[in-house]
């Protein structure tokens, strides 16, 4: 059975090949969303974007990105800076192997794409 590392948290949870990623956060007790975000969320559809995690290690053993995600991500890119690359929606994710997450990832601003100069220095 594959591990899923909660980083924030620092929990392990064992859960079965192809499970879904936040269905078993939420059934272990980890909490995955913000603010009014536990209340005003869409439940795992794939709409709102609140269950967004940082994938920390093995983004080669969850389900790869559909395109729920891929437009999700395409309308909120602010949400994206400095993780374009390794940010995923729980409720998307089916969990194929080990791997780290960490929720509730703080929006990054400073990030070293943010703020870089769109051209060169001469």
């Amino acid at each position: 059975m594959p591990k899923v590392t909660i980083v924030n948290e620092k929990k392990d949870l064992e859960v079965a090949q192809g499970a879904n990623l936040r269905q078993e956060v939420m059934k272990a007790g980890i909490e995955l969303y913000k603010g009014a975000d536990r209340i005003l969320n869409c439940r795992g559809f794939g709409l709102c974007g609140t269950c967004k995690v940082v994938v920390k290690d093995g983004m080669s053993n969850l389900s790869p990105k559909g395109i729920k995600e891929k437009v999700r991500f395409a309308l909120m890119p602010f949400a994206t800076i400095g993780h374009e690359d390794d940010l995923r929606l729980a409720c998307q994710v089916r969990v194929l192997g080990d791997c780290s997450v960490e929720t509730k990832p703080a929006l990054n601003l400073s990030g070293e794409n943010f703020w870089q100069k769109p051209y060169p220095n001469k």
